[in-house]
């Protein structure tokens, strides 16, 4: 088979499989090939055939077309990652060190024993296993929860927020680091991982308030909020909209704004009420300060939107402020 049709026919074989190639001559190089797509569960292979990762361009470089045909005839054998986070250790000949085996024991643990004996950084290392590979997850488990102050502002944090304990601050991984585009990986992963569980639990506790009447599933209400906005870095203000029986039609965020200021205006809320059949609405809003001390503003504009409302005889049973470990109720402070 001629060296060119050779080129073409593994170039065909890897896009098979999710990798790009792009062909780049280039003056006094040759020419080389680019890969992009779905590198991150070939790269042992990419390097071994003598890839090079290049950050500027977010893509690994193969020098000639021999390399290229090798590492297609090694994916077509079947050398990807055998599975997330769970690829073997290669053995070579060295002592075990005391980390080895250190996943395999801790979700045995989780499983035999009871969940509650594992301490949180323990239940979050866990977590991790499922969205970092080859990575020693404890001491990140430790920093995130140190940096976020505990599981419930790690699942609420803004995704971004994890970049810093990943070491993909300039200061900690320079761009040429051979670990930037597997520590990218890994935190892509786990932003997707967390943020599924911060949803999974928010919509979990929204089904306690499911075809019951939120009035009297206070605490089950104020469990929901604390997860669906105590962590939030932003101020976001949700309404929950209430039929005549106090049964939530439908909960909403209406605006979101910055971290001491969110705009709600009272037209918007009238109109939202009305096309909902709404009897009675709960605001809700959140200080990512901590402090849910109502302030001027917000009992303002809460005067506002009361009177707005009862002009179409639509009651505000209450506006609650959320703060990180506890909230604040205008009809408790008698500010309604």
């Amino acid at each position: 088979m001629e060296d060119g049709a050779g080129t073409t026919e593994a170039i065909a074989g890897l896009a098979a499989r999710g990798l790009e190639v792009e062909r780049d001559a280039r003056e006094g190089e040759g020419e080389i090939f680019l890969l992009r797509g779905r590198t991150y569960a070939f790269r042992h292979l990419i390097k071994a055939a003598g890839g090079r990762w290049q950050p500027q361009e977010a893509c690994w470089r193969l020098e000639d077309a021999g390399r290229l045909e090798e590492l297609a005839r090694r994916v077509a054998e079947g050398g990807g990652t055998p599975g997330l986070a769970e690829a073997p250790q290669a053995f070579d000949g060295k002592p075990a060190k005391h980390y080895h085996g250190h996943r395999a024991r801790l979700r045995e643990r989780f499983m035999k024993a009871s969940p509650e004996a594992l301490a949180d950084y323990e239940l979050l290392e866990l977590l991790l296993f499922f969205s970092i590979y080859r990575r020693d997850t404890k001491p990140l488990a430790k920093e995130m929860i140190a940096r976020f102050g505990g599981l419930g502002g790690v699942i609420g944090a803004d995704p971004e927020q994890y970049r810093d304990c990943f070491g993909l601050d300039p200061g900690r991984v320079d761009d040429g680091d051979s670990r930037r585009p597997v520590y990218e990986d890994d935190l892509r992963f786990t932003q997707v991982l967390l943020k599924a569980v911060h949803e999974l639990l928010r919509r979990v506790l929204r089904e306690e308030l499911r075809d019951r009447p939120v009035i009297g599933s206070w605490a089950a209400l104020m469990d929901y909020l604390k997860v669906a906005m105590s962590h939030e870095p932003r101020e976001h203000f949700r309404i929950l909209f209430l039929d005549r029986k106090n049964i939530l039609i439908r909960d909403e965020v209406q605006s979101r704004g910055t971290v001491d200021h969110t705009p709600l205006y009272p037209r918007e809320v009238v109109k939202r009420a009305l096309e909902l059949g709404a009897s009675a609405i709960i605001m809700v809003h959140n200080h990512p300060s901590g402090d849910p001390t109502p302030s001027k503003a917000d009992i303002e504009m809460t005067r506002q939107v009361v009177q707005a409302l009862s002009a179409v005889d639509i009651t505000v049973h209450d506006h609650v402020v959320m703060g990180k470990n506890r909230h604040a109720s205008f009809r408790t402070l008698r500010l309604i």
